[in-house]
């Protein structure tokens, strides 16, 4: 019996220890969008990017639909930083988000996304055009 809870505390101790060193090895990179969105009540978005990821580049591309005020169209660059992934395609997947602005010739942007994977964007750009909006929104980003 005590062999046996011993080999169990030893067991817990080395999956315990395993699940550290993944936490460990979660990194972070940069990323850098550029984003094209129009509608009228309903919103498309498309546009492309990179990410910068431990010495390497990758080519991202982002699709989205956007449901509730939403008039006008603009471009929108928008840089920071990715966190919480441990290879590239972390980086992929869906993120939600619901918001509201305004931009009438050049604003600023900015916003925190996490995706099902955990990966947590932070970015802060420039829209540019003519956009109104308050309304749910989805963005979609795939490795290219």
């Amino acid at each position: 019996m005590k062999f046996a809870s011993t080999f169990r505390a030893a067991l817990v101790a080395i999956i315990a220890l395993a699940g550290l060193a993944t936490a460990a090895r979660a990194g972070s990179g940069f990323v850098t969008l550029t984003i094209y969105k129009a509608g009228w009540i309903i919103g498309a978005s498309g546009g492309s990017g990179v990410l910068s990821f431990r010495g390497r580049t990758y080519g991202l591309s982002t699709g989205g639909l956007d449901y509730g005020l939403v008039f006008g169209g603009s471009k929108t660059v928008l840089r920071g930083r990715v966190s919480n992934i441990n290879r590239p395609s972390d980086v992929a997947g869906v993120y939600g988000a619901a918001g509201a602005g305004l931009a009438v010739g050049r604003g600023a942007r900015a916003i925190v996304l996490t995706n099902q994977k955990g990966a947590v964007l932070e970015l802060t750009g420039q829209q540019v055009g003519l956009m109104a909006n308050a309304d749910l929104s989805g963005l979609a980003i795939t490795m290219r």
